[in-house]
This record gives structure tokens, C-alpha cells and sequence, in this order.
């Protein structure tokens, strides 16, 4: 792996608008154009490998879980219990996710935590980097193929549908990235033929008469892909109508067991010493010497703290901690002149499916980390 410094393109800005990536420029430089990594082919297959192995290990993780009642561990409310186990009996779908990869120091990808629920970056990681690479080295390859397999996990979602139901797309207002991201998602299920329709979180209505949800238009909403955390959705008033099971939401319920970090401590007891873990626990004296707290429930980054011994060097605010907090040994990002990278790669229907790379001058990778493509040689 390493970071390559490459000529801008001529009005690569304007381009990106074109294609609908609004928001390249946020916080200065979000997308880092005239930077990217470089790979070998080797280096892919290893990180394709591990991304399936560790997949298949989290299934395993959420089976236990469910079969061994582990929920409070997960700070998993009692009442969903039933929804998630229902929603694992009928096999429902997950589309996408994202493991998060530092390695150590023979190279093995290490797993900082899983985005199983609500990650972001998959534009970008699936077209925008792709068209970058077309333009800059098209000799060369990318480990990108995210949006086929977007193709297959939209017509996966179809296959469980009733004929000419629609589909919502769901995300909260003024946030772009999210906006954008799940705009995407909704062309890619309209391409495979599935009525695709965008709503708001804030403009779905509810009726307790017949314990359906609605658009702005009196249309029922039966199937809803949700950028919004299901840690957010438990906490919102109208979460227990959830249980009434008249919507199916992606992700499925039974990502919430994958989507907080807790579910790293139960990795590492259930395979203890595996070469693509971290050690990580709930409590910090089961580490010695530097480790990282991570709030459970934490996203982009927030109220992490970096410790040395008993002193903090670095941390970042938020709003997450009250439910609690695992404690990881520190596995130093790749490094490159002060930038510090990871790699995301994505699982999209099960399957291994591309990379996403996010630098930042911090060790703490952050919503506002630049984000840089890749290629590797064939």
C-alpha cells in the first residue's frame, strides 16, 4: 500500500457536480483529488479474503446472540428481542455494510469496527473513484465492484416484494452526504425495476388505527431503505410501532446486533487470538499499555478517546457514552507523511465488493476524514 501523489484533473470539480457528488468540497477538501493509493493485486485478494471471513464469522456472532439471548449485552432493548429473531427466522436481507481495516505490522487487515448499519462514503466508493479511475489509469484496476453487486442486492430486495410495491428511500433533512447517498441507492433499485420513491424521516406519518405508516400522500410505506441509525429509531416515539411489523426496514433488524460496537468484545471471545481481530473488551484492565474507548453506539468518529498508559492523547466531543463503552488495543493506521488512512471495504448481498479509503492528519477517523480513491496493478 502506498500513497501516490498524481496530477489534478482540469475541472474535476465541475465534473463531479455533473455526476451529482455535491458534496466533494465539504470541510475544505472532502475529496482529495490529486492524491491516491496504490495497491498490488496481492494486497486485494488478501483484503477480499478477510472481508468474507470476517462476514461469515459475523453471521456466526449474530446466530449466538439470538440463540443465547445476549441482547442485554448489546444494550438491545427486551421488547425487540422477538422483532429481531423474526426478522433472522425469514432470512430478511441486508444490503450493504462496511468493515473498517487498520493492519499490523505483518500486514494482516485487522477490523477497527463494522458499519453494519448506516455507512456512508458508498457513493463515492462505488462511482465516483471508479470514474476517476477511468480518466487517470485506465490500464490499470480497482477492487470496485459495488455496483453490481448493488444490482444483485436490489433485485435480492425485489424477489421478497409484492409486485409493483414501492420502495422508500429514507434519510434525514439537510444533510447532503446522506441525501445524496441515498438518492443513489434509489436509482440502483429503480434500475432493477422496483418503484423507488424518496421520503423524508420527518415527513412519514403514522396511523394507530391500523398501525401503518404513510407518505406525504396517504400511501402506505411497506418497504423502506432507512439512513437512520436503528439505535435512533428504538429512541424515537414511534419506535414500538415498529414491532407491529406492518414495514420491513434495510437494514434488516438484525443488523442492530452488528451495529454497535459491543458486538467487537463478543468477536474476540468467540474467536480469541484471531489474526484479523483486535483485542477488545468491555472493561479497560483486560489491556495493558495503549488502547482506544469506544463508545457503543459511537458514529463518525465521536467521543473516542486515544489513551497512552492512564493519559488521554487524543479525543474527539459527541453526543454518545451513556450506554457504555468497549475498550480496543491500538492498531496504528498506515501512516503516510502525517496522513493517517483506513480502509473501508464494503460487503454488499454477503459478497466482498470494493474499498474506500479515508486519510485524516488525526489517528481518529472522523465524518470529516478526505476521502481518496485507489488502483492497484494487475
Amino acid at each position: 500500500m502506498k500513497r501516490q501523489i498524481v496530477r489534478q484533473r482540469d475541472n474535476w470539480q465541475t465534473h463531479m457536480d455533473e455526476i451529482g457528488f455535491t458534496f466533494h468540497s465539504a470541510d475544505g477538501t472532502y475529496w482529495n483529488e490529486g492524491v491516491c493509493y496504490e495497491f498490488t493485486a496481492k494486497e486485494i485478494d488478501e483484503i477480499e479474503r478477510v472481508t468474507l471471513l470476517l462476514h461469515e464469522m459475523c453471521i456466526e456472532a449474530v446466530r449466538v446472540v439470538a440463540d443465547k439471548n445476549l441482547f442485554r449485552r448489546l444494550h438491545i432493548p427486551e421488547a425487540y428481542e422477538d422483532y429481531i429473531k423474526t426478522a433472522l427466522k425469514h432470512e430478511q436481507i441486508s444490503i450493504y455494510g462496511r468493515f473498517d481495516f487498520s493492519f499490523d505490522k505483518d500486514g494482516n487487515p485487522c477490523l477497527l469496527e463494522y458499519n453494519a448499519d448506516t455507512p456512508t462514503s458508498l457513493f463515492e466508493s462505488s462511482v465516483v473513484q471508479w470514474m476517476w479511475l477511468e480518466e487517470m489509469f485506465p490500464e490499470y484496476d480497482q477492487f470496485n465492484s459495488i455496483h453490481e453487486k448493488l444490482l444483485d442486492a436490489f433485485k435480492a430486495v425485489a424477489r421478497a416484494m409484492a409486485a409493483n410495491a414501492p420502495m422508500y428511500f429514507s434519510c434525514v433533512k439537510d444533510y447532503e452526504e446522506d441525501l445524496v447517498t441515498v438518492q443513489y441507492l434509489q436509482d440502483v433499485a429503480i434500475q432493477t425495476g422496483i418503484d423507488g420513491r424518496h421520503i423524508f424521516i420527518e415527513d412519514i406519518g403514522y396511523s394507530s388505527d391500523n398501525g401503518m405508516f404513510y407518505d406525504q400522500h396517504s400511501e402506505v410505506i411497506e418497504h423502506m431503505f432507512k439512513l437512520y441509525p436503528w439505535e435512533w429509531l428504538l429512541a424515537d416515539k414511534f419506535g414500538p410501532h415498529l414491532l407491529k411489523g406492518t414495514i420491513r426496514l434495510y437494514e434488516p433488524p438484525w443488523k442492530m446486533i452488528l451495529s454497535n460496537k459491543a458486538m467487537l468484545a463478543l468477536l474476540w471471545e468467540m474467536y480469541p487470538n484471531h489474526p484479523n481481530l483486535i483485542p477488545t473488551y468491555h472493561g479497560a484492565r483486560s489491556l495493558r499499555g495503549n488502547y482506544v474507548k469506544k463508545p457503543i453506539f459511537s458514529r463518525e468518529g465521536a467521543n473516542v478517546s486515544v489513551f497512552r498508559g492512564n493519559s488521554i492523547i487524543e479525543t474527539t466531543d459527541g453526543t454518545y457514552g451513556s450506554e457504555g463503552f468497549v475498550y480496543q488495543e491500538i492498531r496504528a493506521l498506515p501512516e503516510f507523511s502525517g496522513n493517517h488512512a483506513v480502509v473501508g471495504s464494503w460487503v454488499i448481498n454477503g459478497q466482498p465488493a470494493g474499498i474506500g479509503i479515508r486519510e485524516d492528519d488525526s489517528a481518529i477517523t472522523k465524518n470529516t476524514s478526505r476521502f481518496v480513491p485507489h488502483y492497484f496493478k494487475p
